[in-house]
């Protein structure tokens, strides 16, 4: 305790002074879990009197995937208040002199309701006195460039990670290794800590996260299980998703059923421990943006509703994906496939946007659709007989195709890559899109190399205005003259 007083003063936290007139000092507690640390009594503080603001911007996962996709591509290398708050004298160590007397912060202190925002507001402005330039779409991005050399912070509260500590490091739980072959992203040692965690450990491996004759519904008539328990271990998952899009579909499908858990939902969520078993150490490896989209049809047992599928590339890296139940049932395949590319759409423009702090810019980004029956839809906007019931807030997807944004591609179904964030699939067609194609590979694998796909049919017949090319590592992939 006493350290940690003496590092109060080190840092010149508070300055003990008479309380004003009106003042109302907030109590302080020592806290007891591991180490000591002396806290503010937030609870105490009265909004627009002791505070204002007190949301901090927070990064997108999106973004950070974004930045180590950016950073492999180019061989960086990552490493790692304005209202008056006065808090009463830490009980215990009260000045014999000045007993009376209260701490008036001069800088944020734990447990205070404005920290997160005043942190921000410190770190942002020392940024841009510095020089940075903060992100146009996302806040908590800042850039500075010097000629030719290029530094890159990303802040997610109080964590940073910026291009330019060591090879290896830790970032909001994600371990990343860096090396000549690229980088590598993964959560190894919390899937092991989760495996743990829920008694899993020693459970029999699986070698696919749900099997192809899995249909989860209500099941009103099955046990109930810990629903404490059940919602532990969704979120668990869910957090693994960050690195581990091969899940994604099963954790999600699972967590539809958080409300009231059964042991057949139970047993749906330990079939994905099981598979994590049989791979903990599977992780992302770490240039062209493009997107790939699916859909199923009414597969919800529950209420009929599809769910779309997604996922987006920034050159050969998978940088972001979902799997998500759409909002209103859909009378056929066309129409869920519709939605899902307007949803895979508004991505790939959050993406271009967000590239654009990267001094990197696209034009007709293509969006990869196995439903020709979409992407005429999408082309065509006399079809009104087919497209009248559909909400027109999807029929965004058309304007930025005629403005030019991007360029709806017909793909091979067994090519799709959004499969594998739709249904459940059979062990070789997992595998495959897993590994040759998302990347999803373990640090040793194959050092991220994944054969060409089948060249997609571009339906708008102008293949002028695009070309095939071959990466460093071998790889096809189609890259689009205008803009690059």
């Amino acid at each position: 305790m006493h350290e940690e007083l003496e590092t109060f003063e080190r840092n010149h936290v508070w300055d003990l002074v008479e309380p004003p007139p009106n003042c109302r000092p907030i109590g302080t507690k020592w806290v007891f879990k591991y180490k000591q640390g002396e806290n503010a009594q937030g609870f105490f503080q009265k909004e627009e009197i002791d505070y204002e603001e007190t949301i901090a911007p927070v990064a997108r996962l999106e973004t950070i995937r974004i930045l180590l996709a950016f950073a492999a591509s180019k061989g960086f290398k990552l490493q790692q208040m304005d209202e008056e708050v006065y808090v009463r004298q830490p009980p215990g160590f009260a000045s014999a002199k000045f007993p009376n007397r209260v701490y008036k912060l001069r800088k944020a202190l734990y447990g205070l309701k404005q920290a997160p925002r005043t942190w921000y507001a410190r770190l942002k402005s020392f940024l841009l006195k510095s020089g940075f330039v903060m992100g146009l779409v996302d806040k908590t991005l800042f850039l500075l460039s010097r000629g030719s050399d290029t530094l890159i912070v990303q802040i997610y509260v109080d964590d940073i990670i910026f291009g330019v500590l060591s090879h290896a490091l830790f970032f909001l739980g994600l371990q990343i290794k860096q090396g000549p072959e690229g980088t590598f992203v993964h959560q190894a040692k919390y899937t092991r800590d989760i495996l743990k965690k829920f008694d899993m450990d020693d459970s029999k491996p699986m070698t696919t996260p749900m099997s192809t004759n899995t249909a989860l519904d209500a099941d009103e008539d099955g046990e109930a299980v810990d629903q404490k328990e059940f919602r532990g271990m969704i979120s668990s998952l869910l957090y693994l998703t960050v690195t581990r899009s091969d899940i994604q579909f099963a954790v999600c499908l699972c967590a539809r059923y958080q409300a009231s858990p059964r042991t057949s939902h139970r047993q749906a969520v330990k079939r994905i421990f099981r598979y994590l078993k049989f791979t903990p150490e599977l992780g992302l490896w770490y240039v062209l943006l493009g997107g790939f989209l699916d859909a199923d049809h009414a597969s919800c047992q529950i209420d009929r509703k599809s769910t779309s599928g997604t996922c987006q590339f920034l050159g050969t890296y998978l940088v972001s994906w979902s799997s998500c139940k759409q909002a209103s049932i859909s009378l056929s395949t066309t129409e869920v496939e519709y939605i899902a590319a307007a949803s895979c759409c508004s991505q790939l423009l959050w993406m271009k946007a967000t590239l654009s702090n990267f001094r990197l810019s696209f034009r007709r980004i293509p969006l990869l659709v196995d439903s020709t029956s979409a992407i005429s839809i999408a082309k065509n906007p006399v079809l009104h007989s087919r497209t009248k019931h559909i909400d027109v807030r999807f029929h965004f997807l058309r304007d930025h195709y005629e403005k030019g944004d991007i360029d709806l591609i017909h793909v091979a179904t067994q090519n799709q890559l959004a499969d594998i964030f739709t249904k459940p699939l059979e062990f070789s067609a997992f595998v495959r899109l897993k590994g040759d194609r998302l990347k999803v590979l373990t640090m040793h694998s194959s050092r991220g190399r994944v054969r060409a796909m089948d060249r997609p049919h571009c339906s708008h017949g102008a293949m002028s205005d695009c070309q095939w090319y071959k990466s460093s590592d071998g790889l096809e992939a189609l890259r689009w003259k205008r803009g690059r």
